[in-house]
């Protein structure tokens, strides 16, 4: 496993420290990025991620914590240190492009290497072959101003890449561009990173840019709320790919991304109990499930809340709807407590004796809601499956599959229907059971 090109630890940025309008702009803030990583920093405007990227770029100093890139402290640099890393080690990318429009395309993509004593010829040639990479070669000796946003941007990328750098920063590149122009860059940035090798960090609240990313990093409020591995990307990261545990979670939180991960989990429940109600009636049961999720009332209570008048603040379901949504939640939340023992263990390599007793509960949990009785051989089977959805080692459509497959070619021969309903309630026990502190959902 690589070491970091990048790590934080328990960064603090202070703006105005000791005076009365001193705000902490990032609160100790823990990351590290490998290379090749490409990687997003994303949240609402304000919560830090800017920041980070100037802090990372070398003209934020750290008011608290460290910082370092490729293992040294670029804040401990001589002035010529800190030039030669800012303009090799690191490329630019800014959603204002900050292209020179009184010299030609071509003179913009040079000029960092006309500070490093690059003959012309030499740099010239390097900048046509990268303007041509990004189908921007025609353009070469035109001025900026005659260049639409997306072939300034384009233009900007090449600029980025004209000193071969280690990292990338992109900050909010398609931010003032059209959706064509945006994939486009997108896809450039996605090819440096896949071809280059290049680790590329983009600052976004553009959700839609997420799928880029191995890994996003939440921010809100200066504080890194989560990071989230993409499964649809082979991870850098020293992150298992067996321990991955991909839920509905991942897919709620593209929907909200801007969720805390309670949140998401209410949401997954309320999903779960939605019937034959309207919008305001779903908002409301929303937070009342989420008073459930975090335990801060009992499930009669619960009831209550649900039983009772809309006008009065209630629900206003029928009592035996009431009870039934009730007994769902409560009995998802109790079983998802052994999912939580089993994953906080899975995670930490840290099995005792009760591994098995785990497994055997959560299995008995499906094998109850399947209404049927299963014989040896088939709860072995329910088991095992149970252990490799619960340790990540399968998708949710191979569980729902392997439930249906016949019982003389190793499946448990279960029906499509009632496959599907075991596969549902189950994905609503590892949702609800997954931790909501730390790096996972």
């Amino acid at each position: 496993m690589p070491e970091p090109i990048i790590k934080l630890k328990d960064l603090e940025i202070t703006y105005n420290p000791g005076k009365s309008n001193e705000y902490k702009a990032t609160q100790g803030v823990s990351m590290d990025i490998y290379p090749g990583e490409f990687v997003a920093f994303f949240g609402p405007s304000g919560c830090g991620k800017s920041t980070l990227f100037y802090c990372i770029l070398g003209v934020l100093p750290p008011s608290a914590g460290e910082l370092y890139v490729m293992g040294q402290n670029p804040y401990s640099f001589s002035p010529e240190e800190m030039v030669n890393f800012q303009t090799n080690t690191i490329g630019i990318i800014y959603q204002a492009f900050f292209l020179i429009n009184s010299i030609s395309v071509i003179d913009n993509v040079v000029l960092p290497q006309i500070f490093h004593g690059v003959p012309p010829a030499k740099r010239r040639r390097w900048a046509k072959e990268l303007l041509k990479r990004f189908d921007m070669e025609k353009h070469g000796e035109k001025f900026p101003d005659n260049l639409s946003g997306g072939q300034s941007q384009r233009v900007s990328v090449a600029r980025s890449m004209v000193n071969n750098p280690k990292i990338l920063l992109a900050d909010e590149p398609t931010g003032n561009l059209d959706s064509v122009s945006t994939k486009q860059v997108m896809s450039a940035l996605e090819e440096i990173n896949r071809v280059d090798k290049k680790t590329v960090i983009i600052i976004t609240h553009n959700a839609a840019q997420l799928s880029y990313a191995h890994r996003v990093f939440y921010m809100k409020d200066g504080l890194l709320e989560r990071i989230v591995p993409n499964p649809e990307k082979k991870q850098i990261a020293k992150v298992d790919k067996q321990k991955i545990l991909v839920t509905e979670m991942d897919k709620l939180a593209k929907i909200y991304p801007y969720e805390t991960p309670v949140r998401l989990k209410v949401k997954s429940l309320v999903n779960y109990l939605t019937q034959d109600i309207n919008f305001d009636q779903i908002l409301r049961l929303e937070d009342f499930v989420e008073l459930m999720v975090e335990r801060k009332i009992c499930k009669d209570e619960f009831i209550s809340l649900l039983n009772k008048r809309f006008h009065e603040g209630g629900l206003g379901l029928f009592p035996a709807d009431a009870r039934d949504m009730a007994e769902k939640v409560e009995k998802v939340l109790k079983q998802s407590e052994d999912a939580r023992r089993f994953r906080r263990r899975f995670m930490d390599n840290n099995f005792f004796s009760r591994e098995d007793l785990l497994l055997q509960r959560l299995a008995k949990y499906i094998a109850d809601e399947c209404g049927e009785d299963l014989d040896v051989t088939r709860k072995k089977r329910l088991k095992d499956l149970v252990y490799k959805r619960v340790a990540g080692l399968i998708g949710v459509a191979d569980f729902e599959n392997y439930l249906r497959v016949k019982i003389d070619d190793g499946g448990l021969g279960i029906s499509r229907l009632r496959a599907r309903k075991l596969t549902l309630h189950f994905e609503k026990i590892l949702i609800q059971g997954t931790d909501t502190k730390g790096n996972e959902h």
